[in-house]
């Protein structure tokens, strides 16, 4: 199987789908995905918490120990690093490389606004110096957050996190394929955008994007089909048909006894 890093260099985009817990995790392996990774909004919604806040840390680490067990490559979404700290968040890191972890997202943004890049930098840079193999994803919050929300500034952001030892960037909210063309080639790093409704995965690797990520949509989507299942029992409706229990009960025993693949 090729690398975590390979995969960033294929024909087309790498289509990364992010799990929740180890159900849609085992799913999106059963269904050939080569690499998963995690979601800190669906990991803290499934706990009945908002997104942010450093509420993710426990149950990330918890979920990629997990997610470790398939056979499929890893990345973690761990919000800022859940540090202010650049030492704490590489040692972090750290652990998370040592349960076979191949990536991790490290946003510059804290309590839904754009933090002084400098300080991401440092952390890429620690993480960098500890664990010098993994893929650094660095997400650039200009567009998510609507601050300073121009293609020039993301680059200029980009840029420094680039220097400070990032492997790629990772820019939610870019939609227009005239900024997506302009980030994607003024950075020299692979781009990851988020999946939009608007642009298929053939056509942001047409405009330059090398990783599409699904984010919360599988959660979100998730949640939307079990409402809809359950309303339409109750209007009358035929039950919706579903992978079938036993075999998802299969694939959790054989998880369960270490039989993967």
């Amino acid at each position: 199987m090729k690398s975590f890093r390979e995969l960033h260099e294929s024909d087309g985009p790498l289509v990364l789908p992010n799990a929740w817990d180890l159900g849609s995790g085992i799913a999106f392996a059963s269904a050939g995905f080569l690499a998963i990774g995690t979601t800190s909004f669906g990991i803290s919604a499934s706990a009945g918490l908002p997104d942010g806040g450093r509420s993710s840390k426990q149950p990330t680490a918890m979920l990629a120990a997990q997610l470790c067990g398939l056979p499929v490559h890893v990345t973690a979404d761990i919000e800022e690093g859940y540090s202010d700290d650049p030492a704490e968040v590489s040692a972090f890191v750290a652990e998370l490389v040592a349960m076979g972890v191949a990536g991790v997202n490290l946003e510059d943004s804290k309590d839904g606004h754009l933090a002084d890049p400098a300080v991401l930098a440092a952390k890429i840079a620690a993480v960098r110096r500890e664990s010098p193999g993994v893929f650094v994803n660095a997400r650039v919050d200009n567009l998510w957050f609507g601050e300073d929300a121009t293609a020039d500034a993301v680059l200029l952001r980009a840029r420094i996190y680039a220097d400070a030892g990032a492997d790629g960037i990772f820019v939610p909210g870019l939609t227009e394929a005239a900024d997506i063309r302009t980030i994607a080639s003024g950075i020299g790093l692979p781009l990851n955008v988020l999946a939009h409704p608007s642009l298929t995965v053939a056509q942001l690797g047409e405009f330059g994007v090398r990783r599409v990520s699904s984010g919360s949509l599988p959660y979100r989507a998730a949640v939307d089909a079990a409402v809809y299942s359950v309303v339409a029992l109750r209007d009358g409706k035929p039950a919706v048909t579903a992978t079938p229990y036993w075999e998802m009960q299969s694939r959790l025993v054989a998880f369960s006894r270490g039989i993967v693949g």
